[in-house]
């Protein structure tokens, strides 16, 4: 009999033994828990942190952008008043070194002798363009003539043109009653019943309004060669049907904010063409005798004055009348086109500058990417 109970309790563990088993068991899957438990809170911590230091480090790299992106502005500022002090040249041409040019012969004894449009500081690098917006027609300022011209400019059919000015025109008169073919409120609330919205009724503020207008196609806006009207595939006047196709944008023409007159030294041949009387002719004839030597005379270069288009062969006497009429030699609004770097950080600002006379304000300041 003790040799049998022997025998089965030496094939059967014991209960206290196999209890001690399972214990120690569970406390090294415990122990294994609370470590992969620490393990992933240490991992998201430090990832926490990584994001944390990358968020200052990005918010140290704004800053830094914009106040490069300012510093060029300012620098702008300087070179546009420098420029208006300089007396042999009392015009504002792209042959000077605010617009990228060389400058004339009174620059080399000017501050402006060896000026770049660029900017270094220890944090960063800025490159810069200025642009005169005198080089194109103020559209607020348009009448029902100057919108004709320049959509024949443009391109667009003569059967298209009379919708298309007064709609312009309705956009921007204080009324709510269409012209004739014209658009008002009622027009684009019921066109677009699920996103209604109502005519400005006002000056426009920024040229990309021009597409929330009937029948102004991102093609019209922006030319047929632009591939900028795929942002703009949402407009009223989209699902119209086939649009004209246009040889210049609207945008090549238009600008919402100078001081009314174009300057014929900076002024495409297109939008000179705007000008009443002014043949494609004329317009190339004129943008070239621009481009010479500048002659203290006036006889080539720049034009020092608008009366000196008339020694261009092509420019009749009535033409002259026009052009004085619409034109100047001097830019009174500039655009300052900043890219500013900074380590791997990159934003582009954008500066609006006024000028009267060596007092150039700042007129706004805003980053577009």
């Amino acid at each position: 009999m003790k040799t049998a109970e022997h025998n089965l309790r030496s094939r059967c563990p014991s209960p206290i033994g196999g209890s001690a088993k399972s214990q120690e068991g569970i406390a090294l899957i415990i122990v294994m828990i609370s470590i992969f438990v620490l393990t992933m809170l240490a991992g998201g911590f430090a990832y926490s942190m990584k994001i944390e230091t990358r968020l200052a480090r990005n918010a140290d790299s704004e800053a830094q952008l914009e106040w490069l992106g300012r510093s060029a502005v300012e620098k702008a500022r300087w070179i546009l008043a420098e420029q208006f002090k300089i007396a042999q040249e009392p015009y504002d041409g792209l042959d000077q070194v605010w617009a990228g040019g060389p400058g004339g012969i009174a620059t080399s004894n000017s501050p402006l002798a060896n000026i770049s449009l660029s900017l270094d500081s220890p944090e960063g690098h800025a490159t810069f363009s200025i642009v005169d917006l005198e080089r194109k027609v103020n559209i607020n300022l348009a009448n029902e003539a100057i919108l004709q011209q320049a959509l024949t400019v443009a391109g667009v059919d003569a059967g298209d043109s009379t919708r298309l000015v007064n709609s312009i025109l309705d956009w921007m008169d204080p009324d709510d009653r269409p012209r004739v073919q014209g658009a008002e409120s009622d027009f684009y609330q019921d066109y677009w019943p699920d996103h209604p919205y109502s005519a400005k009724n006002g000056p426009i503020d920024d040229i990309s309004e021009l597409l929330l207008i009937q029948d102004i196609t991102p093609e019209l806006f922006w030319g047929a060669g632009s591939t900028n009207f795929q942002m703009y595939a949402f407009s009223p006047q989209t699902r119209r049907g086939a649009p004209p196709v246009p040889t210049v944008g609207l945008t090549n023409l238009f600008t919402a904010l100078s001081s009314g007159r174009i300057n014929i030294n900076t002024a495409s041949a297109e939008v000179l063409q705007v000008i009443p009387g002014v043949t494609p002719e004329m317009a190339q004839g004129i943008v070239g005798a621009r481009s010479g030597e500048p002659d203290p005379m006036g006889l080539s270069g720049p034009y020092r004055s608008v009366d000196q288009v008339r020694r261009v062969p092509e420019v009749n006497i009535m033409v002259a009348r026009a052009i004085q009429q619409f034109c100047d030699v001097r830019s009174r609004t500039f655009e300052v086109h900043v890219d500013a770097q900074v380590g791997g950080y990159h934003r582009h600002f954008v500066g609006v500058l006024g000028r009267a006379g060596r007092d150039v304000p700042v007129l706004g300041f805003y980053w577009t990417d």
